[in-house]
């Protein structure tokens, strides 16, 4: 209520006052409002809203200058806080949104995109002490490509993940040395190689490329892991840097301003740099070092989550032959029908199929939804369309060749997406952003291209003629069996789709969930069909991310009774299914990742025994940071299921119930991993067990050491390849291969006889706690 009024200026019972222009009784134009509590603005008004540009200032100290809208701060503007720190950029509804710079009180400052108030794009973070990352950023943390330099002179540039190395990267050192490799959740994790200073290393140039970017210039995601690098270099030169050297580069590192960001990246890198113990295999050629100035020895080896655990020593004249020492993809052996593909053709093939999937999902998405008819499954069920490149009434222009689309059954296809909880806007996203697919090589005989989706979500095969035929005759019993069975192990299809090229070449596709679509890295990975006639892979043909077979796989898994219990249930299930419909040769994909178990305990830094120079380099270290084990702890530890905790929704691999573990009261459960993640447990996915040793490896390789037998794992699991039906070629082959082996040895067997000998083989490989 007004207790005082006059022309261009009132005062309110509450103690606030407004002096300026008016329309009628509210603020319009010029003016000045102060409020009882100390706020004051000053500047423009539109009919009682602060709209236009102004200056807020708060009884803290706090102070904004810029543009408004409705009230909010909306527009762009420079805010200066009580502590010192400036922002400079742009604003919607009150947060930080779009392009700016942010100077913090502690000399920090981050200059790039925001979005919602975090770092969220491209930007660029400059740290007081002079260290320096530039790359991207998601909801406040470094995540995708990036370059972390130190002002000691260290630099890594590769994937990160919420604020750690995560994927494919190259880490130079100040002394000129170089690790090539891969990370997980800052771990180093996988296969990668170090060239000591003064060794000839591969072109970074080279490199780049290949880790970083495909022909046409976008970029190419490696892996999809990450945690922390607690295992440094063993061996040469490296070795003899102190923890004291690097100290002082880490002090101010982890002072970041916003409570969202994670405070551990650098320092729990560089403290395990020079610190730990030399291995065996590194004291052996520490006295040979200084021996072969001509010909310096470099390392190839592998990791477990930071811990090394298989060492090759090589010569830098060896490994400079390779073509780079991240294990490229071999080239994929393409079948006759798209053999003319290759160079600019594929990526023409890549840039049709994502125009197609694109206007097919868009075309189909606002029909409203219905339960599918007989007709949905009929050969008239296509959507066809032409796209030449100069565009059409209904198509864009477009870089690639024309090319005519055809997408097959298109409303269960639709149905089916949203039945596996997929939202048609994030799957034309993930499929047909700006970032592409990439092509990854075929791990079996059938000479199909494969190409992965920029977030590894989803897999797109090129099928043949005889199997996309299975696949439609197949269809509709497929539609029924997942929609009775929310937890069905069997390849997930999205959508089937057919380009012809202007000169009569087809070239059928169907789109996949990935079933190692996971944050955490997929250390093994195996096809099993339970067959064991050439069922085997060539040991020097073997690396990091090669799909071995059945009799490679050493292992036995013990799992929990109840999770055991319904995976059995399913599988069961779903090999009836496949039987009914006379499929053979179809596959458990099954991929493994490790935890690092207590036995390597002995070759891992104990964190009390550093020396006292060393204590007291550690002691310089912000208190913040977390000093964590040199491991993390042993085990994996299922606990009740708690909604809230992790993330319930569904992926491209991943639908189904939380699975209930015996050893929880049979309760829904989540495994906890400890010091990286909490996850949801689900049918094939982050499914907890242990892996034993069952044979030991005869043969290794000279300079090779395996150090331990017995692992605790998250294994993810599904069936795979169920388009080969028991046909007549398939007949004849049985008749052929059973004169000269073993009929139950071979693949191709009645379909009754091969889903009994799967499951049976199954079994063998999950038995029963004893």
């Amino acid at each position: 209520m007004e207790t005082r009024s006059r022309p261009g200026e009132r005062e309110f019972s509450n103690g606030d006052v407004y002096s300026g222009q008016l329309r009628g009784t509210l603020p319009h134009g010029k003016g000045k409002y102060e409020w009882s509590d100390g706020i004051v603005y000053e500047g423009d008004w539109e009919e009682g809203k602060i709209s236009g540009k102004g200056k807020l200032t708060w009884s803290s100290g706090a102070k904004y200058e810029g543009d408004f809208s409705g009230g909010y701060l909306h527009g762009y503007g420079t805010m200066t806080s009580p502590d010192g720190s400036v922002y400079s950029g742009a604003w919607r509804m009150n947060v930080r949104h779009g392009l700016g710079r942010r100077e913090y009180c502690n000399s920090d400052a981050y200059d790039g995109s925001w979005k919602e108030g975090l770092q969220d794009g491209s930007g660029s973070y400059t740290w007081g002490n002079g260290n320096r990352f530039i790359g991207n950023w998601k909801k406040g943390k470094m995540s995708g490509r990036g370059v972390m330099s130190w002002g000691n002179g260290d630099l890594f540039n590769g994937f990160w993940l919420n604020g750690l190395r995560h994927g494919s990267g190259v880490y130079k050192y100040d002394d000129g040395g170089f690790y090539f490799g891969s990370w997980s959740r800052g771990l180093k994790d996988g296969t990668g190689v170090f060239y000591p200073a003064g060794s000839k290393h591969p072109s970074l140039k080279k490199w780049h490329r290949s880790f970083g970017y495909d022909d046409t210039g976008n970029f190419v995601l490696s892996h999809h892991d990450t945690s922390i690098n607690l295992e440094e270099l063993r061996s040469s030169r490296v070795m003899s840097r102190s923890l004291s050297e690097i100290s002082g580069m880490t002090r101010h590192s982890e002072r970041f301003l916003d409570e969202n960001w994670t405070t551990s990246d650098p320092p729990r890198d560089y403290m395990s740099h020079g610190g730990g113990p030399v291995s065996k295999s590194a004291r052996s050629v520490e006295s040979e070092w200084h021996n072969r100035d001509k010909n310096p020895i470099v390392f190839e080896r592998e990791y477990m989550q930071g811990v090394l655990i298989k060492e090759r020593i090589m010569s830098s004249i060896d490994m400079s032959h390779k073509a780079s020492p991240l294990n490229r993809p071999k080239e994929v052996t393409i079948s006759a029908c798209v053999s003319f593909l290759g160079g600019k053709w594929n990526y023409y093939l890549m840039l049709n199929l994502q125009l197609g999937i694109r206007y097919t999902v868009g075309k189909i998405t606002p029909v409203p939804r219905r339960e599918v008819r007989a007709s949905d499954f009929s050969e008239r069920a296509r959507i066809m369309m032409y796209f030449p490149s100069d565009g059409s009434q209904y198509t864009p222009p477009h870089k690639s060749i024309d090319f005519a689309w055809k997408d097959y059954c298109p409303m269960v296809f639709r149905n089916l997406r949203e039945m596996f909880k997929l939202d048609a806007a994030d799957y034309m996203m993930s499929i047909c952003g700006d970032d592409g697919l990439r092509e990854i090589s075929s791990p079996g005989k059938s000479g199909s291209i494969f190409y992965l989706s920029h977030d590894d979500r989803f897999v797109i095969k090129t099928l043949k003629r005889s199997e996309l035929k299975v696949l439609l005759r197949m269809l509709p019993r497929y539609y029924e069996h997942v929609g009775d069975h929310e937890n069905t192990l069997i390849t997930k299809f999205f959508g089937v789709h057919r380009i012809k090229l202007k000169w009569g070449k087809k070239v059928r596709f169907v789109v996949m969930g990935n079933m190692f679509c996971t944050e955490l890295k997929i250390h093994r990975r195996y096809d099993l069909k339970g067959s064991t006639q050439g069922r085997f892979t060539e040991k020097s043909k073997i690396r990091e991310k090669t799909t071995m077979k059945d009799l490679d796989l050493a292992y036995e898994f013990h799992m929990d009774k109840l999770l055991r219990e319904a995976l059995f249930k399913q599988i069961f299930l779903d090999t009836a299914f496949l039987e009914s419909l006379q499929i053979l040769d179809y596959s458990l994909l099954l991929g493994l990742h490790f935890r690092a178990p207590e036995q390597l305990n002995d070759i891992l830094e104990a964190p009390n025994e550093m020396s006292d120079q060393e204590s007291d380099s550690v002691g310089s270290v912000e208190v913040s940071v977390p000093h964590e084990p040199s491991i993390p702890p042993k085990g994996l530890l299922l606990v009740t299921h708690e909604p809230n905790s992790v993330n319930t929704a569904p992926g491209p691999h991943i639908r189904g119930s939380t699975l209930r573990a015996f050893s929880v009261g049979e309760q829904e459960v989540d495994l906890i991993l400890p010091g990286t993640a909490r996850l949801r447990v689900q049918l094939g996915v982050n499914m907890p067990a242990q892996a034993h040793h069952k044979l030991r490896q005869d043969g290794e390789e000279p300079g090779t050491v395996e150090l331990f037998e017995v692992y605790d794992v998250v294994v993810y699991m599904g069936i795979i390849d169920i388009l080969q039906e028991y046909n007549m070629k398939k007949r004849m082959e049985n008749t052929c291969k059973s004169v000269k082996y073993d009929p139950m040895t071979i693949s191709a067997i009645e379909p009754k006889l091969y889903s009994k000998r799967f499951n049976d083989f199954l079994l063998r490989v999950f038995p029963e706690k004893a």
